[in-house]
């Protein structure tokens, strides 16, 4: 007779997950390699919705995935190749142990290598996937290309992130698709638009590091790895796009040889020259006229005009960098914007004393000033950028306390502290800001004060006078009465299941108001210490 009950944890979360130790088992792999393939497969841990259950009973603590994903990575290539190598470091080891030095250097010629290039078109099946993809792996290639050598850090990736992460912003200068830029304590971030896709990342500063030691570069290392294939792919396709040799050439075309030359490959790393186009590519105008139709009309010709402003924002401008400013962040910046950069020692050969020279960026006092050129600090560049327009460099000369600098990735919101300079910024880029300032809490010193009435002398003796109604005190009274029940009995119609909602929604109004009016006290009372 058919057992009538079904046997315990062979259906739903029981199946459907498996813990990390039974994957480890199933696949035959050790913990390192494991992470790596999950990490260059895109698989992760999942948080089972009843964990009692997928654990089978057990309330202990554990890692778990889909068996689905599990059962995808078995038939994974690359698992042979993981083997392969501990099969490579075993002989190696035995060989080192004997000091057979030939076979050693046999045996690394036919050291295993695995290719990530078919893993690549299977997570990112269409171009607009991968660029999607492209924030966090710029972010990590570009924090790479400024570390140290060391024994995880191989020079061969460190240079692979260097190569690919200006091939990249050698494509965002030739096609101009530059949008925000904003200096943090963290780094530059940038934000781009590449095909319709805004892309956004973060550049460290430019500076001097020591051996971190103090972070785990195994794990970041196989992302790297997967991400220096992906950009190889992205940067070839980009480039074709636009007509530009892959990898990028200088100027006239050159031979392989050459290419490999530090000389020449610092020339490229610098984004100070324009790189040569294949002459079979026809060149299109952008300058013709857009058929704008549809609801969405003032808003596509909004953006058309800021980004032709982008385009020809620094045309016809020279700049000369002088040594203490950052190079690479303002060159990309400067040339995007289609101007003219150099600096000491430049591959353009822009000299210091060049009457074509229309802007000098410097960021200490100087002795000696020329009078045909412009004196900024490199925050002029950044927020003239960000403005779409070329800003006045009164405020912005040698010496002079800089303005604030905002970033463009923050929407202002009605009720919000906005900083009188912000609202100054919009209204100069034709925003209207009225709701925005009429939004903004006040102070109790803006709050309108109430006079007090100066009573008359009470006259000696009995006087009673005939008792008036104030009639609009009256009404303005019944009317807030009225409107705070209402608003109570529309906070009493709300369910229960909306009510916690509602009320953290109260408290974060509350909160953010409170912020607001700190921060507008703390900027009154700067002000105020400024001037006094």
């Amino acid at each position: 007779m058919k057992d009538r009950f079904k046997q315990k944890y062979t259906a739903g979360a029981a199946v459907a997950y498996m813990s990390r130790k039974q994957a480890l088992k199933k696949l035959q792999l050790t913990l390192k390699d494991f992470r790596r393939l999950c990490i260059i497969k895109g698989i992760y841990p999942h948080e089972p919705a009843h964990k009692k259950q997928a654990n089978k009973g057990s309330t202990a603590n554990k890692v778990f995935y889909y068996r689905k994903d599990i059962n995808f990575l078995a038939h994974e290539p690359i698992i042979n190749k993981f083997r392969d190598y501990k099969v490579f470091l075993r002989k190696l080891n035995h060989l080192k142990a004997k000091k057979e030095d030939e076979k050693i250097k046999k045996l690394y010629d036919n050291k295993p290598v695995y290719n990530l290039d078919t893993i690549v078109k299977e997570r990112f099946p269409t171009f607009g996937s991968a660029l999607r993809d492209m924030d966090d792996a710029l972010s990590l290639c570009f924090t790479f290309a400024m570390l140290p050598h060391t024994r995880v850090l191989k020079e061969g990736m460190i240079d692979s992130c260097r190569k690919l992460t200006a091939e990249f912003m050698h494509y965002v200068i030739e096609s101009q698709s530059l949008r925000n830029t904003f200096i943090s304590i963290k780094g530059i971030y940038y934000q781009a638009e590449v095909h319709g896709e805004k892309i956004t990342w973060v550049v460290p500063h430019e500076r001097g590091l020591p051996h971190v030691t103090d972070v785990d570069f195994t794990v970041l290392v196989t992302f790297v790895e997967f991400y220096i294939a992906m950009l190889g792919f992205v940067n070839y396709k980009l480039y074709q796009d636009i007509g530009l040799f892959y990898p990028p050439q200088i100027g006239q075309v050159v031979e392989g040889d050459e290419m490999e030359s530090e000389e020449y490959k610092e020339k490229v790393y610098s984004l100070a020259k324009p790189l040569a186009k294949r002459k079979d590519v026809e060149q299109t105008e952008d300058d013709e006229p857009l058929d704008l139709l549809g609801e969405d009309s003032d808003a596509l010709a909004q953006k058309v005009k800021e980004a032709k402003n982008i385009k020809t924002l620094f045309k016809g401008c020279v700049f000369y960098l002088n040594r203490e400013c950052p190079k690479e962040a303002l060159t990309f910046i400067i040339r995007n914007g289609g101007g003219v950069v150099g600096w000491e020692g430049a591959p353009n050969d822009l000299k210091a004393d060049s009457k074509n020279i229309t802007h000098h960026i410097v960021d200490r006092p100087m002795d000696k000033l020329e009078v045909n050129r412009l004196y900024v600090q490199p925050q002029w560049v950044f927020d003239c950028l960000n403005a779409r327009r070329k800003l006045p460099t009164e405020r912005y000369m040698p010496g002079v306390a800089l303005p604030p600098h905002f970033s463009p990735f923050t929407s202002e919101k009605a009720g919000d502290y906005i900083p009188f300079e912000r609202l100054e910024e919009l209204r100069s880029m034709g925003k209207d800001v009225s709701e925005l300032e009429a939004a903004i809490p006040k102070t109790m010193d803006e709050l309108p004060m109430r006079r007090k009435e100066v009573k008359p002398e009470k006259p000696k003796g009995i006087h009673i006078a005939v008792g008036q109604m104030h009639k609009k005190s009256k009404e303005k009274f019944h009317e807030t009465v009225e409107k705070g029940q209402e608003l109570k009995m529309r906070e009493l119609m709300i369910s229960k299941k909306h009510q916690r909602v509602y009320h953290s929604m109260k408290t974060t109004f509350k909160r953010n108001r409170n912020d607001a009016l700190k921060l507008k006290k703390k900027a009154k009372l700067v002000k105020a210490t400024a001037e006094a």
